[in-house]
């Protein structure tokens, strides 16, 4: 998915199907993941800044969802 003006990237999205039915699309916060299609996942609200349309994200480290492998350190 492609952010507003004037930023530019693709962001890492996945659509997600709640227990209840509805249909939505979420976040993917970090570098890396490993999501695949029927990968159980936890979803908190929360919107992404520069994309339209997307109001939920997706929490790392429960379920299907890993956390961060190797996070990049700050420069010192």
């Amino acid at each position: 998915m492609k952010p507003k003006k004037p930023n530019s990237a693709k962001r890492k999205v996945a659509r997600v199907k709640l227990t209840t039915g509805k249909n939505l699309h979420a976040y993917i916060a970090g570098e890396g993941h490993n999501l695949q299609e029927h990968s159980v996942v936890l979803v908190r609200g929360g919107r992404a800044q520069d994309l339209p349309g997307v109001r939920y994200k997706l929490v790392r480290g429960c379920l299907d969802f890993g956390g961060v492998v190797n996070p990049k350190k700050p420069k010192q």
